[in-house]
């Protein structure tokens, strides 16, 4: 077995948490369909979240050809992984009462998922410089724009369908740019 094979199980498990949380409770969102008040920027919200969680599992699979890894590497990766796990738990919410309107408690949960994402976007970089090498420039820029976004959802929530539609711009071009 290999370090990176080794590494990527810690990683893959805690992104199949993540994927297998938000999938969850999609279904049972729809299972409550009559209790929810459905809002299209929620289920785009948890749409980027949920192609980071597979964007980060196809960029490590890149990773393969380091050969030496160090502790920073496994942890920054395993915190990476676990602030999408963050984002991905927040990003929707079953219905507890009555009644769910989706979009008031984007407001309120979007913004830790937001939080989550944020520090999500710090690890970028180390792995786009330190681990594929880089151009140190756009390397810092590109996730800067996703801290400014996220910064804005936690900071402006009443806004949170402008910044969805934002962060879905931003997050197919990040994915159109790194597969």
């Amino acid at each position: 077995m290999t370090q990176h094979e080794y590494i990527f199980i810690a990683v893959s498990i805690i992104l199949g948490l993540a994927m297998t949380r938000m999938l969850r409770t999609i279904a049972g969102l729809v299972r409550s369909k009559d209790r929810v008040v459905f809002h299209w920027s929620s289920g785009l919200w948890a749409l980027c979240v949920m192609l980071y969680i597979l964007q980060l599992w196809w960029i490590g699979w890149g990773l393969r050809v380091m050969e030496a890894w160090s502790f920073l590497d496994f942890i920054l990766l395993v915190f990476g992984s676990s602030c999408l796990y963050g984002a991905a738990e927040m990003a929707l919410t079953l219905p507890e009462q009555a009644q769910l309107d989706m979009l008031q408690e984007s407001k309120k949960l979007g913004r830790l998922s937001a939080l989550s994402m944020l520090f999500y976007f710090f690890v970028g970089p180390y792995v786009n410089i330190v681990m594929y090498d880089s151009a140190v420039l756009l390397s810092l820029i590109v996730p800067s724009i996703g801290v400014a976004l996220m910064a804005l959802v936690i900071s402006l929530p009443n806004r949170f369908p402008l910044w969805s539609a934002l962060f879905a711009a931003y997050s197919v071009a990040v994915v159109a740019f790194t597969v």
